[in-house]
């Protein structure tokens, strides 16, 4: 357990540091959609490849920060119904859960990402939009999203098989005992 522990504290943290790394293609992204919309308002030109480019960033850093929204515990879940379960519940289906649909889902998606990145980038393939930019980028963050997703999903596997079976402490439950434990000597 100790090797496999060791190789998801890895992939985690290639996750964290991708993951607050494309968080500033957001400002990137906002600073030419409001310089792109200056420039067609007092100017009258606008330009395909400015908007393309603004939502290439966007669609990066919504797939590359998939995977660092399962590290943190983000991601959408119905809370109304899994907030009266026990924590250990909520490890049992996460552990389940992951392994029968996230791994699977996220793997065959990285795998047809594959093909359909390798044609447009062996092609030059370019967007049909007059000025637009080359299409491979936006699909390689694709396939990348689609690759740290299922590694992520290896890895919270990991973490939640040795929580349940008594090889490590719960970091969430480890940070709330000690917040509460900061806040009650605070008094």
């Amino acid at each position: 357990m100790g090797l496999l522990l060791a190789i998801s504290r890895l992939i985690d943290r290639i996750n964290e540091t991708i993951g607050r790394s494309v968080s500033w293609l957001l400002l990137a992204a906002v600073l030419i959609s409001t310089g792109n919309a200056i420039v067609r308002k007092m100017f009258d030109i606008s330009s395909n490849a400015w908007l393309e480019l603004q939502w290439y960033l966007f669609g990066t850093v919504f797939m590359l920060a998939a995977a660092y929204a399962l590290l943190k515990n983000e991601h959408i879940r119905i809370d109304i119904v899994s907030s009266s379960w026990s924590k250990r519940t909520r490890d049992w289906i996460d552990l389940i859960l992951h392994t029968i649909f996230l791994v699977p889902f996220s793997f065959l998606m990285a795998y047809l990402a594959w093909p359909w990145f390798w044609r447009s980038f062996a092609s030059g393939e370019i967007s049909s939009s007059a000025g637009g930019l080359i299409i491979w980028p936006a699909k390689a963050a694709v396939l990348l999203g689609f690759m740290l997703l299922t590694a992520q999903a290896f890895s919270e596997i990991i973490k939640r098989a040795a929580i349940l079976f008594g090889y490590m402490e719960d970091p969430v439950d480890t940070a709330a005992a000690a917040a509460e434990t900061h806040s009650i000597e605070g008094r």
